[in-house]
Formats: C-alpha cells, sequence, structure tokens
C-alpha cells in the first residue's frame, strides 16, 4: 500500500472512531400529540333526528339507537309577528324506536329544530 493510501485509510478509520463515540443528535420533531377519546359516558347519547320544512309544515323524524330512552320536542318559530311560535309536546323514544313530529303555523315557517330532554 503506498503511503497516501495509508494516510487516506488512517483518516477514515479515525473518523468512523470520531462518529461512533458522539451521541446520536436530537430528533428535530416533537412526537405526535396523543389523541384523547371521551370516555363512552360523556358521549350525548340522543337519538338522531331530521327536521324540514314545508310551506308551513314542520316535520322532525328521530330514531334512538341507544339502550336508552331519550325524549324529544320539535320547536317551530313562525315568520309572521302574529303567528304564535310553537312547542310540540315532549315525546319519549324507546330505544330501538322511530318516531315523527309535525307541527304548523298559520303562514310561512322561519326556523324548526329538535332539543332533547332528560
Amino acid at each position: 500500500m503506498r503511503t497516501p493510501h495509508r494516510a487516506a485509510a488512517a483518516a477514515l478509520i479515525a473518523a468512523f472512531a470520531v462518529a461512533a463515540s458522539e451521541p446520536p443528535a436530537a430528533p428535530t420533531t416533537p412526537p405526535p400529540a396523543p389523541v384523547i377519546v371521551p370516555a363512552a359516558e360523556n358521549r350525548p347519547r340522543h337519538a338522531s333526528c331530521d327536521a324540514w320544512v314545508h310551506g308551513s309544515h314542520a316535520t322532525a323524524s328521530c330514531f334512538n339507537p341507544y339502550p336508552r330512552a331519550d325524549r324529544v320536542q320539535l320547536h317551530v318559530e313562525c315568520e309572521r309577528w302574529w303567528d304564535p311560535d310553537l312547542a310540540s309536546r315532549p315525546v319519549d323514544i324507546a330505544p330501538a324506536q322511530h318516531i315523527r313530529v309535525s307541527e304548523r303555523c298559520w303562514k310561512e315557517i322561519a326556523e324548526a329544530w329538535v332539543s332533547h330532554l332528560r
């Protein structure tokens, strides 16, 4: 082996030895944050409801997929100032039960929504 090759080989061996003796660099990106899923007891367990308006009639259709009963009520806000706002009577929905509730105004409906009572 010639002298320049020996010097180059010695330099490479020294570089590898120095690199192996240094601790590894710290990671530059932090680890991802853990995803927190709420406990099953904290999740809302309401019946799923859809409400729609057709002219002066509002209808809500609800289905309760949960093992506990739910109580729903349809609220209707009428467009005209002289037309009273309405709320249906509260309706209990047993597990795996489907219900339909409707209300109406004399004229147009401004808004309709469903509330859940416990």
